[in-house]
């Protein structure tokens, strides 16, 4: 099956650049290309498309707002596409926004030509994905955005989880991937994925990015990685980002 992606971004030179990596692939193809949000959205009302990789700063309608509308099914049409946002990270403070609106991860801007192809793939297949090497740093940068709590952690159905499901989430807030996770609890890697999917299924999430979304509002982890006053487990052990 052709992956059929559009491109978003206000700047010619990047969208150029990404075309060729993925035009070199023989399960892609850039079908649409857009400058900034609005035109993006316009597009997707008559061009069919499985992965839109967008640009958070842009003119217009910027990438939250895009992204929030194609997510939502409205503007965007019913069969939405799923959002892969690209950003600098120093200079988008919008991102960890635009992943609550509804996408299904972030990759640097700078990120290796065979990551961005993963990631592409992974996010077609139904998966989520957080650029690994910085999911920490992104959350301590975006920290400042979250709402703003009472000194006792937001439930949001935390209560549903067992012991070791709430240590599963943890670690998946800290950026560790299911390997890792088993790994650092001794348990088996399909174990961990049906403690994944139970968690997701339980709190009512659509993936792994609104897990780690309601990980940190709800203060089961807190901002530098570590465990917060609301995971109730004795595990908060850290891990090296996936």
């Amino acid at each position: 099956m052709t992956i059929r992606v559009m491109l978003v971004d206000d700047q010619v030179l990047l969208r150029t650049g990404f075309r060729m990596v993925l035009a070199a692939q023989d399960d892609m193809e850039v079908v649409a290309e857009a400058g900034d949000g609005a035109e993006a959205v316009a597009q997707l009302r008559s061009t069919a498309v499985d992965v839109v990789l967008m640009d958070v700063r842009m003119p217009n309608v910027d990438g939250v707002e895009a992204t929030r509308r194609i997510c939502s099914g409205g503007e965007g049409g019913a069969g939405s596409p799923k959002v892969l946002i690209l950003t600098t990270f120093d200079l988008d403070e919008y991102a960890f926004s635009a992943l609550k609106a509804g996408a299904s991860g972030f990759m640097l801007k700078d990120v290796p030509p065979g990551d961005l192809l993963a990631a592409i793939r992974a996010v077609h297949s139904g998966d989520a994905v957080v650029a690994p090497s910085t999911t920490r740093r992104l959350i301590d940068r975006f920290s400042t955005v979250l709402p703003a709590t009472t000194p006792e952690p937001l439930s949001r159905g935390l209560e549903r989880l067992t012991e070791r499901e709430r240590e599963v989430l943890t670690l998946v807030a800290q950026g560790l991937s299911n390997g890792e996770i088993a790994a650092e609890l001794v348990l088996s890697e399909a174990t961990v994925k049906t403690h994944v999917g139970r968690i997701l299924a339980k709190l009512e999430l659509r993936d792994r990015v609104q897990a780690v979304v309601l990980a940190y509002e709800t203060r089961l982890v807190r901002a530098g990685g570590g465990p917060g006053t609301g995971t109730g487990t004795g595990s908060g052990t850290g891990g090296p980002s996936r």
